[in-house]
């Protein structure tokens, strides 16, 4: 008797650990990487510094079947802080016994970037030379996402928000003015052409312009951001004072926390289609492999939905709804087009 064609189907493949950094700067700012148009994964689109889980410089990397593999934990916190170091310079590490970020100087932090980032140097050495620390308690857990099992290149990412210090006076980081990474030179190719701190809601205006892209993980948190660090309507986040800003990191702390947003883990699922064509994509399911360990406390979220439009190019037309009101739209409309 032939098989059928599900019971021919290959088995998802094992989502790939990975971190990303959601970097707040001093003017409370979110830091995005421009990505080259052939890069392997996310290409042209603006994504969070981040990247895979490595061995080498991370530490061990929890087995396939391991519960800790889709959990928060110290492998995870150095691959995010190494990660935002090669592809953005940023070091997010403090002096032994001293407060503030460490500072090193340009020609020996942009030689360390490089050497760690080509695998001759360990991102660990490179801290124990600096008597530095990574500064691993400061990363702020903000979900995890899991790569539906229809995409051949599956990841198990988990986010963070980290907050750089704020400063004495007003924050003299650049909100205008293009920041060009040096080209990694490990395998030749360019993985990120420029890096940029803007408000949430500047990079959510500009992707809903289609003068970026963002996918929906990138977009959806950016939205959850932009509700609370919001820019002077005037001349932009760094016209506000310390004290404002720092009210709105509170306030978005607090979110995170009484909403459980570390514990979250959302794998999108496809629900339907809106009248223009988009697909709805569900944010409630935590995954396969999640759902298998029945440990139970690790959903997404049933509150909200993205509804997106898949493109060659990538996804455009993306957009955060409230699920009930957004489904019962799609059932209207639906009613309407039969009459």
């Amino acid at each position: 008797m032939p098989r059928s064609s599900k019971s021919r189907q290959k088995p998802p493949s094992p989502p790939r650990p990975s971190a990303s950094i959601l970097l707040v700067s001093p003017a409370n700012e979110i830091l995005l990487l421009h990505r080259v148009q052939t890069s392997s994964s996310f290409p042209s689109a603006h994504v969070f510094p981040g990247g895979n889980c490595s061995a080498t410089h991370d530490g061990e990397i929890p087995g396939v079947d391991d519960e800790a593999r889709h959990r928060d934990g110290d492998v995870y916190r150095w691959a995010a802080i190494r990660e935002c170091f090669e592809e953005s310079g940023l070091l997010l590490a403090r002096k032994r016994g001293q407060d503030g970020l460490v500072s090193v100087p340009e020609e020996q932090r942009e030689k360390a970037r490089k050497d760690v980032h080509a695998g001759t140097r360990r991102f660990k050495d490179v801290l124990v030379e600096r008597d530095a620390e990574a500064d691993l308690e400061n990363l702020i857990p903000f979900t995890r996402w899991i790569t539906p099992t229809n995409v051949p290149k599956r990841f198990t990412t988990q986010m963070y928000l980290y907050l750089m210090p704020l400063l004495s006076s007003s924050p003299s980081l650049p909100s205008s003015d293009e920041a060009v990474l040096p080209l990694p030179t490990s395998d030749g190719g360019i993985e990120h052409t420029a890096a940029r701190f803007l408000p949430a809601q500047d990079w959510l205006s500009q992707a809903r312009a289609d003068e970026i892209i963002l996918f929906p993980p990138q977009f959806f948190l950016l939205h959850l951001v932009s509700e609370f660090l919001i820019p002077s309507s005037s001349s932009g986040a760094s016209s506000l004072d310390r004290e404002t800003l720092q009210k709105q990191r509170s306030a978005l702390l607090s979110f995170i926390d009484t909403h459980k947003w570390g514990n979250k883990c959302i794998s999108p699922s496809f629900l339907t289609k809106t009248s223009d064509g988009r697909a709805v994509l569900g944010l409630d399911k935590s995954g396969p492999e999640i759902e298998a360990m029945k440990k139970g406390g690790r959903e997404g979220t049933s509150e909200w939905v993205v509804f997106v439009d898949f493109r060659k190019e990538g996804p455009r037309r993306v957009e955060v709804g409230k699920r009930d009101e957004v489904l019962k739209e799609v059932r209207e409309s639906g009613k309407s087009a039969r009459l």
